[in-house]
């Protein structure tokens, strides 16, 4: 294992820890939902950093349009816009199909708008990934990593 692998396991381990001693407090309020959420975003985000992406935004919002991104992360010359779907158990319907037609169109909207902020003059490819995270109590974080998940134009009427 590398320096760098072992500085994002650390780093993974220290945020975990400091997780526990918020809630240990009482301090966070939010839901246990939300939670759960938050969790498989940070389990998305060490991943990425694992595989080499350069995570730029986390939750991006564009304040004029509804919703957010996840991650945002380069994967070189990429840009990755990931949403990341999160469950405590595997039940019959997989984390990524909540990923529906809705919240696509979301999401293509907020890369535009994202898009449209950067400094270069060309637009960069952009991709849209979706990360499916399993939570077991006592477990590791099981992460599922689905590259082009959708693109810019639906290829079937939902």
């Amino acid at each position: 294992m590398g320096a760098k692998q072992m500085t994002i396991g650390w780093l993974e381990r220290r945020l975990a820890g400091l997780d526990r001693v918020v809630r240990r407090r009482g301090k966070e309020h939010a839901p246990e939902h939300l939670l759960t959420g938050l969790a498989g975003e940070d389990a998305a985000f060490f991943e990425l950093l694992r595989r080499g992406y350069k995570v730029v935004a986390r939750r991006w919002s564009a304040g004029n349009v509804a919703g957010d991104v996840d991650l945002i992360a380069w994967q070189g010359e990429l840009l990755c816009m990931v949403e990341v779907k999160t469950r405590t158990a595997r039940d019959m319907k997989p984390a990524e199909a909540a990923v529906d037609g809705n919240k696509r169109r979301i999401l293509r909207k907020l890369a535009r708008v994202y898009t449209r902020q950067l400094p270069q003059a060309e637009l960069p490819p952009v991709r849209f990934d979706v990360m499916s995270v399993y939570l077991a109590p006592g477990e590791k974080p099981e992460v599922v990593h689905f590259e082009n998940a959708f693109g810019w134009e639906e290829r079937w009427a939902e």
